[in-house]
């Protein structure tokens, strides 16, 4: 049963959220019938900005969401919850439009479900590509030949990470990728001639291992990467590919994940996304980019 709001819109504020909020955020997500995923709102929170509104009934957080700012060039929206009982009255483009002119010029990026898709549209977002999931258990049928050799990734690996990771996607997130051993279960790096050409990453969501995020030179790579972080788990994995990458996906369908939801990536401020897409095979979270 919906809620009616007490008062406009207008004159309900918007915070910034704190690591003090994880629990309401995860409560949020559980309202929804979205996994709690405390794991991931505690980096989102640590490496990003948070936004909610406050409950004015008491119960929690009514709304909240997280962007994560890459420099002047690229902030990523992800998060956008309302609670169930609010849905339907404003409150997602209240926040949204707050967030677009916190943003103050700076270029925004999200990934957007069916259902929100309208109202990014309608605030003047657009829409760049998509990525697919791919969820299952994966069933070894062997990466091809590559060039390339595949370890366990070392804490001296960090900065050639962050090079080639500001290389691909544009901008510069040292801050997250700082935070990345802490958060993964495991990170895997490719090296062709002794050089880092490619990492991908592990950590745990809702039972499953997530895929992300993976960059790589050429889908070999990407193959190679992913078929070393399978070894590492019995779980399902889990993972959101740029559908652009078509022979990835297919080879993700005959290791035995199921092709299943797109989401649609769109922009606002900006006619696409910087740096470069080839490289980039899936995103540490669709929160982040």
């Amino acid at each position: 049963m919906l809620t009616p709001l007490p008062r406009p819109l207008v004159d309900m504020p918007v915070r910034r959220l704190t690591l003090g909020d994880l629990v309401a955020c995860a409560d949020l997500c559980e309202d929804r019938g979205w996994p709690r995923d405390e794991h991931r709102w505690g980096l989102l929170l640590a490496a990003g900005t948070g936004y909610g509104m406050d409950d004015p009934g008491g119960r929690g957080l009514m709304a909240a969401c997280v962007v994560t700012s890459y420099g002047p060039r690229l902030a990523a929206i992800g998060m956008l919850l309302v609670a169930e009982r609010y849905a339907r009255q404003g409150v997602a483009r209240h926040l949204m439009r707050h967030v677009i002119d916190e943003a103050a010029g700076t270029p925004l990026s999200l990934y957007a479900t069916s259902a929100g898709q309208p109202l990014y549209e309608q605030l003047g977002f657009t829409v760049v590509g998509r990525v697919e999931r791919v969820t299952g258990f994966f069933r070894p049928t062997g990466a091809r030949a590559s060039t390339v050799t595949v370890r366990p990734a070392t804490a001296e690996d960090l900065q050639a990470m962050v090079r080639l990771d500001t290389d691909v996607f544009g901008s510069d997130r040292t801050h997250v990728l700082a935070r990345l051993p802490a958060y993964a279960d495991h990170i895997r790096v490719a090296e062709d001639s002794g050089k880092l050409v490619g990492y991908a990453a592990t950590w745990p969501s809702a039972h499953t291992h997530v895929v992300g995020p993976l960059i790589a030179p050429d889908t070999d790579t990407a193959q190679a990467l992913a078929a070393s972080l399978a070894e590492t788990t019995d779980l399902p994995l889990r993972a959101d590919i740029d559908a652009r990458h078509v022979e990835l996906l297919d080879w993700f369908k005959e290791c035995g994940l199921q092709r299943g939801s797109k989401t649609t990536m769109m922009t606002y401020g900006t006619s696409d996304l910087p740096g470069d897409w080839t490289r980039r095979y899936a995103p540490l979270t669709v929160a982040t980019g």
